[in-house]
């Protein structure tokens, strides 16, 4: 059995540790429970009423923290029933601190502190004692764990976390309104004695303010604290531990308190009479003056609106505030006149616009003060009878027109005459011309609306007795539209009709335009009387100011006619009525399908024809082009049959394989050299060399006309008839200026299967029946037409 001894705090600790058993941080480890404790448990349990007399029951030691003793400091002693004296018993330490802080005398049990320790950075150690027979290494007692607790002592003072701190309170506050709350933290054991207890008091900042020495909280201690007075206080709190008692530790922070305003003060002006000047030339809406109450509060408690009391002043002139200065701004509110009225007063009243109820008592928040505006004379400027003018007059009128009238007159007593003229400076435009007595306007040119609609002038107007006066008065002419426009029709492109065109069928929609106003009239339209009726079209007048233009008859060919010329009349119904003749252009084609109506596409054909080829000839390359095609697949197949493939290349003299390619996109549409079927012939089919039918020259058409015959090509040698070939090429002065890549593909001799091309037959003709065509319907009609057609000769 454990026995404790310990020199701190022995007898009561032992005295509670002998009927609380407790335990630290283990559930297992205890007199009575345990694993460690089962055997002693059992024992307990066999014999209840007969218990053996046993040890006090421990499981922790204290020591004291910052011990400075220069011995290791005693922390208590380890003793086990089974040690009889003799030093058969071996006690042995383990665990938090043990060996290194905490050792223990193997054979007394006694445990030093061999280290000074700090409870704040460590409060308690969790340690394990062994009772060892020290001959046979037999464990005398289970093995127990105990708790080694630094006790606290003050050496920790009191501190705040922030500062200094700032905070505020309004003014004129009522004695104890809290203001702000300081916070001290003291690392001490707050549950040990009062090292941790602290107490706050004001060290500087009396009488104006207190601290609750429990909790902290600043309050005012001062009744009406007057923040025009002193506006700034610094306060010094100070936290003491041990409950304040002498001895104890102490910290100190600084609190910056700052009074805010209230509204406690009334405005106030300096004066109660001011005087004014102001000219009577003044402006209206213009700021003529300032005047300024005085008030001590800040922000919005120094707010102060402005008003003008009386009626006389009120409808003369206005006050507002500035936000900015806070004064109030005096403007212009009708014009003023010196030979009318030459003084004003004006009683003038500042108020605050937020009020406290609380010092409503202080008398009303408002002043008064009285200003005298006086009216000065000032020579003025002409004035005019309008604000701006706007006359008119009808266009193509004589020179000499009058369009109206501007006056104007002196508004001083002295009542000057008034001269006016149109400065050239300010007015490009030179269609006006003013009488500088009477003011009346005149056209110096015939005017044209549709050139010019609005003319703007500046008149300006001038004192005889003093020409630095000057006033100006825009003068905007407007020009009367008469009708002397004719209409035309508003069609600026040719007018397509499809060759599917049926009688009735409306061609397009046309309408017209008029440069006059459209207010002379509605536009009639019709063909000429003095004409033939029309076979081919007619107008239909749908009297909205649009006319229809509709085929007469079915089916128009382009073949026959390209183009009809339709002429139209057209009435614009003004006064006088006026008339023109409009010729369209009515282009026939192909349209695509649906193409009938307004937006008519023309087909790809009639842009082909244009370019120089026509259906036929398009239908006889696309043939050329799926016959060269076979012929290529047919090569291709026979050489694939042999056994034996034969080089690329035969040598560097087999001009067949020197092909030089250029990227050139080659002449154009009259560069035919590249279709030259001779140039694809087997040398044993080819009858003679054909030219080049773009360009040939003057001395080979003659020879050609005489009957010469052409140089036959060699039967065998290929070699041969390429070499004339690039001679006659040489010499041939109409070739363009550019390189042109001849291909001759040879197709060898002795083919099993022959030739499969019609391109030998020389002199054939197609005379294939294309009349199964119109069997598949009216779409097919016109292509059996084309393919049936005899190909015309062509001379090249």
């Amino acid at each position: 059995m454990w026995v404790p001894f310990s020199t701190f705090c022995l007898c009561p600790l032992l005295v509670c540790l002998s009927f609380v058993p407790r335990s630290y941080g283990n559930p297992q480890h205890g007199p009575i429970k345990g694993p460690k404790n089962h055997t002693r448990a059992i024992e307990v349990e066999k014999d209840i009423h007969h218990r053996p007399k046993r040890g006090w029951i421990w499981n922790q030691f204290f020591v004291l923290e910052e011990h400075i003793g220069s011995e290791p400091q005693y922390v208590g002693k380890l003793h086990s029933n089974s040690d009889k004296g003799d030093g058969s018993v071996r006690y042995l330490l383990s665990g938090e601190g043990a060996g290194t802080i905490f050792l223990i005398n193997e054979v007394t049990g006694d445990i030093h502190a061999t280290k000074s320790l700090d409870r704040e950075k460590k409060a308690h150690y969790v340690l394990h004692a062994q009772a060892i027979d020290r001959h046979t290494n037999r464990s005398l007692e289970p093995e127990s764990e105990f708790i080694i607790k630094v006790q606290d002592v003050n050496d920790n003072a009191p501190k705040f976390l922030d500062g200094p701190s700032v905070a505020s309170v309004a003014e004129m506050s009522d004695v104890g309104t809290s203001v702000f709350q300081v916070s001290a933290t003291d690392a001490d054991d707050p549950t040990y004695g009062n090292s941790a207890r602290i107490v706050y008091s004001i060290l500087q900042g009396q009488p104006y303010f207190s601290v609750d020495p429990k909790t902290g909280v600043i309050r005012t201690a001062l009744a009406n604290m007057d923040r025009e007075a002193r506006e700034q206080y610094f306060i010094i709190i100070q936290a003491k531990d041990m409950a304040g008692q002498v001895g104890g530790l102490s910290g100190s922070t600084t609190v910056n308190i700052t009074l805010t305003d209230v509204n406690d003060n009334p405005p106030s002006f300096p004066q109660k009479n001011y005087q004014l000047y102001v000219p009577e030339s003044a402006q209206v809406g213009k700021a003529v003056g300032r005047i300024k109450a005085d008030d001590d509060d800040l922000g919005a408690n120094a707010e102060i609106k402005y008003s003008i009391t009386n009626a006389e002043g009120a409808a003369v002139f206005s006050i507002s505030t500035d936000k900015d200065s806070r004064e109030g701004i005096i403007s212009l509110k009708k014009p003023l006149n010196y030979e009318k009225k030459r003084a004003f007063t004006l009683h003038i009243e500042g108020s605050n616009t937020h009020l406290d109820p609380r010092f409503s008592h202080l008398g009303p928040f408002a002043d008064t003060t009285t200003l005298k505006i006086i009216v000065g004379d000032v020579d003025e400027p002409p004035v005019f009878s309008m604000d701006y003018y706007i006359l008119d007059v009808y266009e193509n009128a004589p020179v000499g027109t009058e369009v109206g009238t501007v006056t104007a007159r002196d508004p001083d007593s002295t009542n000057s005459p008034i001269r006016y003229f149109i400065d050239s400076g300010l007015n490009k435009d030179a269609c006006f011309s003013i009488d500088a007595v009477t003011g009346v306007i005149m056209t110096t040119q015939i005017l044209d609306r549709e050139e010019t609609a609005w003319h703007n002038i500046t008149v300006t107007a001038v004192e005889a007795d003093n020409p630095s006066l000057i006033s100006h008065i825009p003068v905007t002419v407007q020009v009367l539209d008469v009708n002397d426009n004719p209409p035309r029709v508003a069609v600026d492109d040719d007018v397509i009709v499809c060759e599917s065109s049926r009688p009735g069928q409306v061609i397009m929609t046309v309408r017209a335009s008029d440069d006059d106003n459209f207010a002379n009239g509605r536009f009639s339209f019709s063909l000429p009387s003095d004409l033939p009726t029309n076979p081919n079209f007619t107008l239909k007048d749908n009297e909205d100011n649009s006319a229809n233009i509709v085929a007469r008859r079915r089916g128009y060919s382009k073949a026959a006619q390209e183009s009809y010329l339709l002429p139209i009349v057209i009435w614009d119904g003004g006064v006088p009525e006026l008339s023109s003749t409009s010729t369209l252009t009515l282009r026939v084609c192909a349209c695509d399908r649906g193409g009938a109506g307004k937006g008519r596409v023309c087909q790809a054909p009639a842009f082909l024809s244009a370019a120089g080829l026509s259906t036929g000839a398009v239908i006889a390359i696309l043939l050329c082009v799926a016959i060269l095609l076979a012929i290529v697949v047919l090569f291709i197949t026979l050489r694939s049959k042999k056994g034996k493939k034969e080089p690329l290349i035969i040598s560097e003299e087999d001009v067949r394989e020197n092909v030089v390619t250029y990227d050139d996109e080659g002449g154009g549409e009259e560069d035919t050299e590249a279709f030259d079927i001779a140039a694809l012939r087997n040398p044993a089919g080819a009858e003679e060399l054909r030219l080049r039918r773009d360009i040939v020259p003057e001395e080979q058409r003659e020879k050609h006309k005489r009957g010469s015959p052409s140089p036959l090509l060699d039967e065998e040698d290929v070699h041969t008839y390429l070499e004339q070939r690039l001679a006659e090429a040489d010499v041939d002065t109409s070739v363009p200026p550019y390189d042109s890549l001849q291909t001759y593909a040879y197709e060898g001799r002795g083919s099993p299967t022959g030739t499969v091309s019609s391109l030998d037959l020389a002199g054939a003709s197609s005379e294939q029946d294309y009349s199964y065509l119109d069997d598949l319907g009216p779409e097919f009609h016109k292509l059996a037409e084309l393919l049936g057609e005899p190909e015309p000769d062509e001379t090249t």
